[in-house]
Parts: C-alpha cells; structure tokens; sequence
C-alpha cells in the first residue's frame, strides 16, 4: 500500500495511463507503416495531439505541470505537437503510396524521446515533493528548512533586518487525542495549519516540525514587531475554534518559543534556544510566547 497521498497516487496514475495510452497509440502507426492501412482520423487529424488521450488529459491537468515547472509544461506540449505531425506527414505519405521522408521519421524518434524524458523527470518531481510535504497539513516538512534557513539569514544580513525561528506547539493536544480520538486530533491539526498559514505573510515559511509541532521562519525589522506577530498568531488560533461533531466547538491555544538568529548562527543553535524558550512557555501557563535571551 502506497504512503502518498491518494491524490498524489490518483495523478501518477493517470499519468502512467496516459502515456501507456501513447504507447499504445503508436502501434497502429507501425501497422501503417507496414501493412498500409489507415491509422485513423483521430491521427491523420491536424489536432490530433489535442485528440489523443495523453493530450485531452495533459490539458485537464496543465496548471499542475505549470505549477511544478513552467518551461518544462510548455516543452511537452510542444514536443507532443511535433510528434503528431511528424506522424500525420508520415502517415499521410506511405497512405498515397509513397515513402516516408526520414525528417519526419527523425523528428518523431527525437520528439518522442524528449517527451517520455520530459514525463519521467516530472513524476520523479511529484514523488520528491510528495515525500517532502505532510499530507495531512499540506505543509513542507522539515527537510527543507536548513536550506530556506540559510537564504532567509542571508537576506537578513543583506536587508540589516531580523530573523526568528518560532517554535509552536498546540497545548493540551495529548488530551484532546486521548478524549476525542485521533480523527478529531488531525482534525486539529489540520485546523491549526491552516490558522496559521492564514495569519502569516506569504514570505514567512511554515513547517511540521514534528507530532503538534510547528516551525515558523519570521522575518521583520525589529523586536517589537516579533513580539506583535506573535501575540497576532496567539490571538488568531484562540478566537478560531474548530467544529467537531454534535454541533461541539473546540477552543484552542498554541505556545510559541522565539529565538533571534544571529548573523552566521547555524539553524541547529538557534531551534534550540526556540525550543528552551518554548518549554518555558510551557511551564509558565501555555498560551503565551516566550523570546529566548540572546
């Protein structure tokens, strides 16, 4: 049984389908080739590549490929159009008796190479982001956030602005797993993720940390303003409850451990003193943010 998320295993597959769908596609071009009967309209069309199942389901889904890698999208549809009329001429001149131009052979042998390529690095792209990306928040999990660290903390230097790591933990959540079960508890943190991506700037990374855990990347020009975004976040989780069944709300609470990242301090130093900060939050009363002493 596949651990990606059904959506992710429904797209490959029919990614698969249509291209097996093209292989299949191909074979009646061979017995063209060399029995001389006709491929079909569907071939000799001059919209056969939007025809063909592969081009009708790349289209339905061309903002995904777009999403995941523009030039690329925009290759694929035209390497699977040159394939097309490279077939159609082809098709079309051993169809009226004559022999096939080796132009047009090369030109499909090349297309259709450079489109099962193009195909495979986009699946390889859709696994590695799948396995980077919590399915049940649709948050990036912690595997990127050394790298985002780093550009973030050079952009800091750069801008003579401040950056924060923010650890968040959802209090009382063992509670809620143990009284409500564990649907309710994703429920949770679903709600939570969700809060939170809500409150926070578009430039500013949210991650799964880990179980109830989150890991905020916060950029602003001073303390001051660090101290407003959080107690802005606190705010926002608390006076957002969620619904469960029966009609029953849930209200929740979040703590948050700041620490200031110094110019060249590495990622680790730093979630550790969010971690120290947060655990003080912890025992200090939850609902509350914490900033670590430099």
């Amino acid at each position: 049984m596949s651990d990606l998320p059904a959506e992710i295993d429904t797209f490959i597959a029919e990614l698969d389908t249509a291209v097996e769908a093209h292989m299949n596609w191909t074979r009646r071009i061979l017995r063209c080739a060399v029995l001389h009967a006709t491929p079909g309209e569907d071939v000799l069309d001059p919209m056969a590549h939007t025809l063909c199942h592969f081009g009708a389901w790349f289209m339905e889904n061309r903002a995904q490929f777009e999403a995941l890698d523009a030039p690329a999208a925009r290759r694929v549809e035209t390497v699977h159009q040159t394939m097309h009329d490279a077939i159609r001429s082809l098709c079309a001149q051993v169809m009226n008796g004559a022999t096939g131009h080796p132009v047009d052979l090369d030109s499909f042998e090349q297309s259709q190479s450079e489109l099962i390529s193009l195909l495979a690095n986009f699946k390889t792209l859709i696994l590695s982001r799948a396995v980077r990306c919590d399915p049940l928040t649709e948050l990036p999990l912690r595997y990127g956030i050394e790298n985002d660290f780093a550009l973030y903390q050079k952009e800091a230097r750069r801008n003579r602005t401040l950056l924060y790591v923010v650890m968040i933990d959802v209090d009382h959540f063992k509670p809620i797993n143990d009284t409500y079960g564990h649907l309710v508890g994703d429920m949770v943190l679903r709600h939570i993720a969700s809060t939170l991506k809500q409150g926070l700037r578009s430039d500013e990374p949210l991650y799964r940390y880990g179980g109830e855990e989150f890991l905020w990347l916060l950029k602003c020009k001073s303390a001051e303003e660090a101290r407003k975004s959080a107690r802005r976040i606190l705010a926002s989780v608390g006076t957002t409850p969620v619904p469960i069944d029966n009609d029953e709300t849930l209200r929740l609470t979040i703590t948050l451990g700041l620490a200031l990242a110094g110019e060249m301090e590495d990622l680790s130093s730093v979630i550790k003193r969010a971690d120290q900060a947060l655990y003080e939050g912890k025992q200090s009363g939850r609902n509350r943010y914490v900033i670590a002493e430099p």
